[in-house]
């Protein structure tokens, strides 16, 4: 069947019976993807390939380990030998791997360029030697786009980062657009928003402030807290990776959030109000540099393509915070590596009093 409008003739591609690749699988997004596309698709293998830095943590996965259609390499996507013997072994990648945290950026970008940027760049170089690959998801972020106070960002517009992350991501973003025009290679590219969920690393703002919370700490919030995002439960992530996996067409870019723009402080009550702790609790803190005050992206492309958020955040924030709730070592562990955790509040303005 053809598409509305014009738009051109899909394929429908699915994965199950082939080998996908995900980068960065031990991450929150990529684990949350290894087990969906596990349980999905009876008859899918799946490579994951990851580095395993302080974020990547195979504890994420220890309920498919055993899985005989899952197989762990550890290893660098910078690692240009090791990336080449790999993508022939497969039909599609989807690429997770970055370092995706603002405030570490702010404090060492270096890694953030070698990783999103150089690492990408290997990846689209070994793509090219491996004709057999069909589908090649680049997962970026909305962060690209920069702030907008009214309105939203179609993927035409446009990109205009504001940290040395969304920076770095920015710029694997245009080389994967210029390798599929360069090249022809398979590359579609999603910009997605907040993603929140279970196995988040607790730096990020959701289990940031819940295991905060938990541990009856003060939770640190930047600015006036009205900051506001687009929260994207990590499983609708999933679906609309998914499908784009099974009818996205190269070349094109997607957006992908859930209409759910909140601001900071009120996703910070919201928590602390779930588990019955007091709002004194939260504690505003100095800005961090070039904080972005709101992503808002258009997604009708994604929406013509077949998919809609189910997840609201309502149901997907409780239901995250009483997974943080039920799992406190899993994060304590986390919490307790020594050098391992500590904010951008933490390292530049409490160190510095």
């Amino acid at each position: 069947m053809a598409e509305a409008e014009g738009r051109p003739l899909r394929p429908e591609r699915g994965p199950d019976g082939r080998v996908l690749l995900v980068t960065g699988g031990a991450g929150f997004i990529g684990s949350n993807l290894v087990r969906w596309l596990l349980a999905r698709y009876p008859e899918v293998r799946i490579i994951n390939l990851d580095k395993l830095t302080y974020a990547g943590n195979l504890e994420n996965l220890r309920d498919v380990e055993a899985n005989p259609r899952y197989e762990f390499i550890r290893g660098d996507i910078r690692d240009r030998d090791l990336v080449r013997t790999i993508l022939p072994r497969v039909w599609g990648v989807v690429h997770l791997a970055a370092e995706t945290h603002v405030d570490r950026s702010i404090l060492d970008a270096g890694e953030f360029v070698l990783t999103d940027v150089y690492g990408s760049f290997v990846l689209f170089e070994a793509l090219r030697l491996a004709p057999q690959v069909e589908a090649f998801i680049h997962v970026s972020t909305d962060e690209v786009y920069g702030s907008r106070e009214e309105g939203f960002f179609s993927e035409e517009d446009p990109l205009e980062p504001s940290s040395p992350y969304s920076a770095s991501k920015a710029g694997a973003d245009r080389l994967a657009r210029a390798y599929n025009i360069t090249y022809g290679l398979p590359i579609v590219i999603l910009r997605p928003s907040n993603n929140y969920g279970p196995f988040q690393y607790p730096e990020k703002f959701i289990p940031l402030f819940t295991t905060h919370a938990l541990e009856g700490r003060t939770l640190p919030l930047y600015g006036d807290g009205r900051q506001v995002r687009d929260w994207l439960h990590v499983e609708d992530h999933c679906r609309a990776i998914d499908l784009v996996l099974r009818r996205g067409l190269p070349g094109e870019v997607f957006n992908v959030a859930a209409n759910n723009e909140v601001p900071n402080i009120e996703v910070a009550r919201r928590i602390v109000n779930q588990l019955g702790r007091p709002e004194s609790l939260i504690k505003t803190v100095p800005d961090r540099p070039g904080h972005d005050r709101r992503y808002a992206i258009d997604c009708r492309r994604i929406h013509e393509l077949g998919w809609r958020p189910e997840v609201s955040f309502e149901e997907g924030l409780a239901a995250t915070v009483r997974w943080y709730e039920a799992h406190p070592a899993w994060w304590k562990a986390i919490k307790e590596k020594s050098g391992e955790f500590k904010s951008f509040y933490d390292t530049y303005y409490k160190d510095r009093r």
